[in-house]
């Protein structure tokens, strides 16, 4: 087997990535930063971000290892893939909130997905049940192969999936990104257990309070 290496110069085995990543993993990517009830990064040091990408399937145990002794011996190389983590996923988020406004997405946010995406794969045929299949495997760091990995199912969503069904929860301070599969395709809440609910109490309030003897 051949090694490769980072832009730092240290040797990372071949990362095999048979399969694409599904939408709803890259939506809780965008959605690891919790904006409601307060803001919280799941995202917060590079080992929950390893720990994260391992837990969705898109990177192997071993090289998460690898790149914690690396980040341990130099803590800067893991600040850099943190920032380069968060900033593909502010990019992905400003794309699928133009989306779902029907709007043009700001031009340095594809510049980030198109940097994302241009990763280099090597296509090969592996057996398969029924003979063989196309497989691909990602060349250099593994961070890089995830993003390209995350960045290529929001990429597929929005050319070849229900754009109309992408949805903002309307919920301003939460702001959660999801794709609306109810039947009538009219949700706009990210939950009516939270979101939906507060909004539902709210509007009683509201007609409470306007329809109350003081209020006139």
């Amino acid at each position: 087997m051949n090694e490769f290496v980072t832009e730092s110069g240290a040797p990372l085995m071949p990362v095999v990535v048979g399969h694409l990543a599904k939408l709803q993993t890259g939506l809780d990517f965008i959605n690891t930063l919790d904006l409601w009830p307060v803001t919280h990064d799941h995202l917060d040091s590079p080992t929950a971000a390893l720990d994260w990408l391992v837990d969705h399937d898109l990177m192997h145990r071993e090289a998460r290892s690898h790149l914690l002794a690396q980040y341990a011996a130099s803590p800067a190389i893991g600040a850099g893939m943190l920032a380069r983590l968060r900033k593909v996923r502010k990019s992905m988020r400003g794309v699928l909130e133009a989306s779902a406004a029907r709007r043009a997405p700001d031009a340095t946010d594809l510049d980030e997905i198109n940097r994302a995406l241009r990763t280099h794969y090597i296509y090969e045929l592996v057996p398969a049940p029924d003979g063989v299949s196309l497989d691909h495997r990602h060349q250099g760091d593994p961070v890089d192969g995830a993003i390209a990995r995350l960045s290529e199912a929001i990429a597929r969503e929005l050319i070849q999936g229900d754009t109309a069904r992408l949805r903002i929860c309307d919920n301003a301070q939460c702001r959660w990104v999801f794709k609306d599969t109810s039947r009538t395709g009219k949700r706009k809440w990210c939950s009516m257990r939270s979101c939906g609910n507060r909004a539902k109490v709210a509007r009683h309030r509201a007609r409470q309070k306007t329809s109350s003897p003081s209020a006139l």
